[in-house]
């Protein structure tokens, strides 16, 4: 009897252990991460994020369907688990996975396809293996993700050049959460920051800045100003720029978009102070003026330094702009016409040397895991010591890399020639640097006394903590235009090659980490370890691996049951 209520007793008590957990847990929510990476733990950036929310954000998914590779099946393994986490910290996340293309009606399927085509979804075609052979089958990586009433496209599978299958999956995977959030953050987003390109100077037009702009009105209020001809000079103090330097302080960023004429000291005085006050610039300088389009008509044309008063500017601030071209073996290929074949022209490809294309190697958030970039007659970058300014290198040339010393031609007979590689001698040429810190004031001690007290100007001779980037190409951000329609192609497209290069996302990520105060960009500098399987190993010593698996645990048990016999025997026949 006594046992009984023992029994009893014991039951009750596990039943309301178990209730005050549950009613504990509810209350008190934590969730344990044994990873040793941490990659289930949400950054405090996107856990902010996420609890800020006050409308339901849904994530439809289309990685789903039949006989999926195991890489894809990983993919929305992690796609989900980090849609989990999320939710689990917001119940306004919700999400569904959706195969478009299950119907067996090939119309059906071939709409679908064109709808989540016409929303900016990328497919990827791949092979499944079957017993009959392989079987070809579209995988669309990729969700769109809707807020009230708008709608964002995202890719989940990123595009590496030359990068293997299994890091390029694994680098889609570390940038899950930046990816989700930043989504998050771009639909949610109630005001925008303002940014201003700063036009004249002979520097990119609109047309040609047309989808970079475009680009960063996803995120930003982008407009362009004028500082030249826009201040009337009433006095010998406002033509140091009271007025513009008061104009430029509601925008959190400002962009020079490669000027090919000279800056008047004002202007420099007007960015200068913008510094000073913390405002954080995007540098696109063309130490070398040079232009595919002269070669149009010539086969020569001249590459002389470009003369936009800008470089000692620059140096202050912590790098010198070398008035160099670089040429390098890893480079973009452009279309020539070699002949006329009955009144048709035939057009081959050859590597253009003056435009590197740049594989990014540093760990920075800014540019980590990014597809390779194009670049057009991009010159050197030499990070200079300043005090109380960290530089850090974001973009180098490959390991093959040549200088050369304008003024000098730039000649298509380059084409017709086989590279001298000793000539190739340099690597790693900085061409894109991040500075960050306290920086100090170019006119500090160069204007009129009573403009360094004048309190409508308000001069600054050391900033407050602030960043820029300076980067030895404006081309990067100019679009091409489609030779069929003159529409204007997105920027890092190259219509010839059909080549979709990573300067979007480079560009986004830099005005990102100049302007977002939430610190989401930190987010792309986590990193999962790849733990791959060596394949050549597998192969070669399969039977002993398939051995070792199967056999050996076996023998295990075998032996587990015989000592747990023999000892039960001893025991019982005591």
């Amino acid at each position: 009897m006594r046992r009984n209520y023992q029994t009893a007793f014991s039951v009750v008590l596990v039943i309301v252990l178990v209730a005050v957990v549950n009613i504990f847990s509810s209350i008190f929510y934590h969730r344990f991460d044994l990873t040793s990476e941490k990659r289930y733990t949400l950054s405090p950036a996107t856990v902010e994020l996420v609890e800020a929310l006050d409308d339901y954000v849904y994530f439809k998914v289309y990685l789903t369907g039949k006989d999926m590779p195991a890489g894809f099946q990983r993919l929305k393994n992690e796609v989900k688990e980090m849609l989990d986490e999320l939710s689990a910290h917001s119940r306004y996340i919700e999400y569904d996975f959706i195969d478009p293309l299950s119907s067996d009606d090939p119309d059906l399927v071939n709409d679908a396809y064109d709808e989540l085509m016409s929303k900016g979804l990328t497919p990827v075609d791949i092979y499944v293996s079957k017993s009959s052979g392989s079987e070809r089958k579209i995988v669309f990586p990729a969700a769109v993700v809707s807020y009230r009433n708008r709608e964002y496209p995202l890719q989940l599978l990123q595009s590496q050049m030359g990068i293997p299958s299994d890091e390029v999956l694994n680098n889609s995977i570390q940038s899950l959460e930046y990816s989700l959030s930043n989504c998050i953050r771009k639909l949610t987003v109630s005001k925008k920051t303002d940014i201003a390109i700063i036009d004249g100077y002979n520097c990119l037009n609109v047309d040609q800045t047309y989808a970079f702009e475009h680009l960063l009105s996803e995120y930003y209020n982008v407009s362009r100003v004028s500082i030249d001809g826009q201040l009337n000079s009433l006095a010998s103090i406002t033509e140091y720029g009271t007025d513009s330097v008061r104009m430029l302080n509601k925008y959190g960023a400002i962009i020079i978009p490669g000027p090919r004429k000279a800056y008047p000291e004002k202007d420099k005085f007007i960015i200068d102070q913008f510094i000073m006050r913390g405002g954080k610039v995007l540098w696109l300088i063309d130490a070398v003026d040079v232009s595919m389009d002269s070669l149009q008509n010539s086969p020569t044309t001249l590459a002389i330094a470009t003369n936009n008063k800008l470089y000692d500017q620059l140096f202050n601030y912590g790098v010198r702009m070398e008035t160099q071209l670089i040429m390098d073996l890893q480079c973009l290929k452009i279309p020539i016409t070699t002949g006329n074949v009955a009144g048709r022209p035939q057009i081959n490809y050859f590597p253009w040397y003056y435009f590197p294309v740049i594989t990014p190697l540093s760990d920075h958030p800014i540019v980590k895991n990014l597809n390779a970039i194009k670049t057009e007659f991009v010159s050197p970058i030499t990070p200079v010591d300043v005090a109380n300014v960290k530089s850090t290198v974001l973009l180098t040339t490959s390991n093959y890399t040549r200088l050369f010393v304008t003024p000098d031609l730039v000649s298509l007979e380059l084409l017709n020639k086989e590279p001298e590689k000793e000539l190739y001698n340099k690597s790693n040429v900085p061409i894109a640097v991040l500075l960050e810190g306290e920086f100090s004031s170019l006119y500090d001690g160069r204007v009129p006394l009573e403009i360094m007290k004048n309190s409508l100007i308000d001069f600054e001779a050391v900033s407050v903590p602030t960043a820029m980037v300076v980067v030895s190409d404006a081309d990067m951000i100019k679009n091409q235009f489609r030779s069929s329609t003159g529409m204007p192609l997105n920027i890092g497209y190259d219509q010839y090659t059909d080549i979709q290069f990573g300067n979007p996302e480079f560009f986004l990520n830099v005005m990102n980490y100049l302007c977002d105060d939430s610190n989401l960009i930190s987010v792309r500098s986590r990193e999962l370890k790849l733990r791959l399987l060596d394949s050549s190993l597998i192969k070669n010593k399969a039977i002993n691996i398939q051995i070792i698996n199967l056999v050996i645990p076996s023998l295990l048990i075998i032996i587990g049951g015989l000592v747990f016999n023999l000892i039960r025997k001893r025991k019982f026949s005591r």
